[in-house]
């Protein structure tokens, strides 16, 4: 989503719009603001609760990578992203990258949300994960199907706390 609604943004600012560049770009960054801070609120109390109610993960739990639940995500939501993406750059015809700057706000409103997950992870320090036969169509990670997270200890996998790819470091011969 971030890269998306910069992308329109760009594309928005390059068009004179309705009420001028200035006032489109000012409303953007209003908007950049408010829906940063809103989608990384929202449903906070619900990620929270299955967090604290995880359980370890067992032997037959069936866990991804991140990389390919957020692969399996875009599959399922590519139309979406691309009716935000045509939205956000024609809401730039009446205020100037004002709607790809708020789709970026979605975009850091979500690593926002990702972040605040991955310092729950390293306080406990564990790697929280969701089941795949929970998600639906790349569902939501706290959606209804979800009754709760799995967790490993931090050596698991390839991921780090948070989502980020863990580094590799060389080993001496």
């Amino acid at each position: 989503m971030w890269w998306l609604g910069v992308l329109a943004a760009g594309v928005g600012a390059a068009l004179p719009g309705l009420t001028g560049r200035r006032i489109g770009l000012y409303a953007g960054a209003a908007l950049f603001l408010v829906t940063a801070a809103a989608v990384g609120a929202v449903r906070r109390k619900r990620y929270a609760a299955l967090v604290k109610a995880a359980a370890k993960a067992g032997r037959n739990d069936l866990l991804q990578d991140r990389a390919v639940s957020a692969r399996v995500w875009r599959r399922g939501h590519g139309w979406w992203l691309l009716l935000a993406f045509l939205a956000a750059v024609g809401s730039s015809l009446v205020l100037p990258a004002a709607g790809g700057m708020t789709l970026a706000g979605a975009g850091a409103g979500l690593w926002l949300k990702a972040a605040w997950l991955g310092r729950r992870e390293r306080a406990a320090e564990v790697l929280l994960w969701v089941r795949v036969d929970w998600l639906r169509r790349g569902g939501a990670p706290a959606g209804k199907a979800v009754r709760g997270y799995r967790f490993t200890g931090v050596a698991a996998g390839d991921a780090s706390p948070g989502g980020a790819r863990r580094r590799r470091t060389a080993v001496p011969v």
